[in-house]
C-alpha cells in the first residue's frame, strides 16, 4: 500500500524483494506488460505515459532492461545500494549530479521520473484502503509540481 508498492502496480513491475543494506529500496522483474523485453527508450515511454511526465533518463538508449529497482521520491541517494543489487535499472523521483556520473560509470539506468510523479499513488491506495475498510470517502487533488 506504500509508495514504492503502489507505484510497482502502476507500472507493471512485479516485486521479488528489497535491497538488503536499503529496505526502502524494491527491486524486481518488469513484469507481464514487459514480456518481450525493452530497452531504456521503450521503457522511458513507457513510464511517460503512465506517471503523464517525462523522466530524465541516463543510460545506453539500447540497454535491455529486465530487471529493475526503485525508490519514489528523493532517493537518488541510494543509487549505490541499487547497483549493488546487480539490477538493469534503477528508477528513482530525483536525480543529482553526482547521480549523473555514477549511472555512466557504473553502468545501470538511471530514470528520475519525478518527486511528486512517483509518490502520488500511496496516497491513493490508503484513501482506497480507508473508503474500503472504514467507509471513510477520500478524495485525490493531484496539483500540478514540476518535481
Amino acid at each position: 500500500m506504500g509508495n514504492n508498492a503502489s507505484l510497482a502496480n502502476e507500472l507493471g513491475f512485479k516485486t521479488l524483494g528489497k535491497a538488503p543494506h536499503q529496505e526502502l529500496i524494491f527491486w524486481g522483474e518488469l513484469g507481464e506488460d514487459y514480456a518481450k523485453g525493452v530497452n531504456l527508450v521503450q521503457l522511458s515511454v513507457k513510464i511517460e505515459g503512465i506517471l503523464k511526465r517525462k523522466p530524465l533518463v541516463i543510460g545506453k538508449p539500447n540497454q535491455k532492461i529486465k530487471t529493475i529497482a526503485w525508490c519514489t521520491g528523493a532517493a537518488q541517494g541510494y543509487f549505490k545500494e541499487a547497483v549493488k543489487l546487480g539490477v538493469d535499472a534503477y528508477l528513482s523521483g530525483e536525480i543529482s549530479e553526482q547521480t549523473t556520473h555514477l549511472a555512466r560509470e557504473s553502468g545501470l539506468a538511471y530514470i528520475a521520473a519525478g518527486h511528486h510523479a512517483t509518490e502520488r499513488y500511496g496516497v491513493q491506495s490508503l484513501g482506497k484502503h480507508l473508503q474500503e475498510h472504514f467507509g471513510i470517502a477520500h478524495y485525490f487533488i493531484d496539483i500540478e509540481n514540476p518535481v
